[in-house]
């Protein structure tokens, strides 16, 4: 595993508690770190075997774009988005500053840091793996009848790894 990071994107936007604040806008830094594997792209030199920058920019260039009123809501859009197109991310955290923030004096920033760690483990065998969205393990892998499914839950738990899945798969995902 490794960490990849990306550091110091600013923008200015229009955020805040304060209706002025959303129409005066502001200036915002975000720093962005992902734990990901990246033995295989050491090895092809590939960007498609690695977590690429610009989509981690272009991610946060549009939420940023939305006007918030609390940038923890903010932030929390930001990893949501990150979580969604991150598929190699093991980890991901980041942290939001708003700079020079309007408190009746001088502050040089205010921030919210958040992180997510989407490294879960078998209830059935142990082995650790990925999960970005709840209940994945369940519809990544193909077809499973509701009684076997309720039963495995009830018997493991709600993560269970491609391998202990995959003999009460009634149809293997193409």
């Amino acid at each position: 595993m490794g960490r990849i990071g990306i550091e110091g994107m600013e923008f200015y936007a229009y955020h805040g508690f304060y209706e002025e604040e959303r129409k005066m806008g502001g200036r915002y830094r975000l720093d962005v770190y992902v734990e990901t594997a990246t033995g295989k792209v050491g090895k092809t030199d590939e960007l498609g075997d690695t977590v690429n920058y610009e989509t981690i920019y272009r991610a946060a260039k549009v939420e940023m774009a939305k006007p918030s009123k609390m940038i923890e809501h903010l932030a929390q859009r930001i990893m949501d988005r990150l979580r969604s197109i991150l598929s190699k991310a093991a980890d991901i955290e980041l942290r939001l500053s708003k700079l020079d923030p309007p408190l009746g004096g001088p502050v040089s920033r205010t921030f919210v840091e958040l992180r997510q760690n989407f490294v879960v483990k078998c209830g059935k065998c142990g082995k650790s793996f990925l999960q970005h969205e709840a209940g994945e393990c369940w519809e990544k892998h193909g077809l499973i009848y509701p009684e076997t499914k309720a039963t495995l839950i009830r018997n493991h738990g709600p993560n269970i790894c491609a391998n202990c899945i995959q003999p009460h798969l009634i149809k293997n995902k193409d």
